[in-house]
């Protein structure tokens, strides 16, 4: 697949832009491994192979395992993940496909159980966050080398 137009290259600045995010949601309350879970989850749910490559990694330098991110797009089924995690994960995908039915009561209330709602801003930033970085791998078709 080759990449149409390298908008890194091309506006710089829309990255500093997406860079000083990430900047700013390393400092947050959330840990590495959940930011890295949201990113996947997000990744495959866009079906952002790029990301979802890169952020697998990613996730297991910050002590993910591979059997967790194998068992990811099934997390509702699977014993592997906590309540607070499934919570995470089931408001990962109410915003990421939020033209589907947007964000119900009972999505937002089971988060509310175990965050706070600084905490749930910054959840919403790193969901809106990762959708942004799969928008612009799938227009431009960035991919990672073979």
């Amino acid at each position: 697949m080759k990449q149409r137009i390298n908008l890194k290259q091309l506006e710089p600045k829309v990255y500093e832009v997406l860079y000083s995010m990430e900047e700013y949601l390393s400092t947050t309350d959330l840990s590495v491994q959940l930011r890295e879970l949201i990113k996947v989850r997000v990744s495959q749910i866009n079906k952002c192979a790029f990301c979802i490559e890169l952020h697998s990694k990613d996730a297991i330098k910050a002590g993910e395992t591979q059997r967790r991110l194998l068992a990811l797009t099934a997390w509702e089924e699977s014993p592997l993940f906590s309540d607070e995690e499934k919570a995470v994960l089931a408001f990962t995908e109410a915003i990421t496909l939020i033209s589907h039915a947007g964000v119900s009561d009972a999505v937002f209330a089971e988060v509310k159980r175990y965050y706070n709602d600084n905490q749930i801003c910054q959840i919403i930033a790193a969901i809106n966050q990762m959708n942004f970085w799969n928008r612009i791998a799938l227009s431009t078709k960035m991919s990672l080398p073979v």
